[in-house]
């Protein structure tokens, strides 16, 4: 049974996020802080195919647990807070964040999200058909294990990294502004905030692939156009 992790110091929230998910057939363990959760995420065994992360807890916050989930894993990331200002939603993807939904949310909205969520991760978690790799100089990217590297060296890139990353090697030298990255990428229409959530992403990813972030080999931007990949 596919297996969530629930994050929140607010007991009465972890009970009725449980019953939520587990009426969706969904097993649910639950922290009531980040330094339990990062504990129990280092568990021999354990696989979690998603995270529910509050942001305001004592001891570590959100962010910060989500900054220590992305050193130990790749596990998708869905902050659940009652913070709604485009700061805090662009410091949780910043965090590691692939999705944020605030509070008080609806049923059907949050489990929709959870289980686009889930899929996409256990997606590329499974078997490989067949060897389908994007080549963009000494990047590369294989589409079924989602591992990327760069001349031969492992980048571990969040899900949302991987997606914005993939999207612009599929189609090299084009040119996407961010409101296109963001319908793409996470399929809904990110409004006011979706260039800055994107060009965090994108400072992200280039910090991971790019020898010099500051002058990017790979990963372009197209003033007052959008990015582009291309070598």
């Amino acid at each position: 049974m596919t297996e969530i992790l629930i994050v929140d110091d607010d007991k009465e929230i972890r009970t009725l996020l449980k019953l939520l998910l587990s009426s969706a057939n969904y097993s649910v363990t639950e922290a009531e802080n980040g330094e339990e959760a990062l504990a129990l995420l280092r568990v021999p065994g354990k696989n979690y195919s998603l995270v529910l992360l509050d942001v305001a807890m004592p001891g570590k916050d959100g962010f910060e647990t989500g900054e220590g989930i992305r050193k130990l894993s790749n596990i998708p990331i869905l902050y659940l807070t009652a913070r709604g200002q485009e700061y805090d939603k662009i410091m949780g993807f910043a965090a590691g964040g692939d999705d944020y939904l605030i509070k008080p949310f609806v049923s059907s909205e949050l489990l929709a999200r959870v289980g686009a969520l889930i899929r996409r991760y256990l997606r590329y978690g499974t078997g490989v058909s067949e060897n389908r790799i994007l080549s963009v100089g000494n990047l590369s990217l294989d589409e079924d294990t989602r591992k990327v590297t760069v001349a031969g060296e492992s980048k571990k890139l969040t899900a949302k990294e991987y997606e914005i990353l993939a999207l612009l090697c599929r189609t090299r030298g084009k040119v996407f502004s961010a409101n296109n990255i963001y319908d793409s990428v996470w399929g809904e229409d990110g409004g006011e905030s979706a260039a800055n959530v994107v060009m965090v992403h994108i400072r992200k990813i280039r910090e991971k692939i790019e020898r010099n972030p500051q002058e990017p080999e790979y990963l372009k931007t197209v003033w007052g156009m959008g990015y582009k990949v291309d070598f």
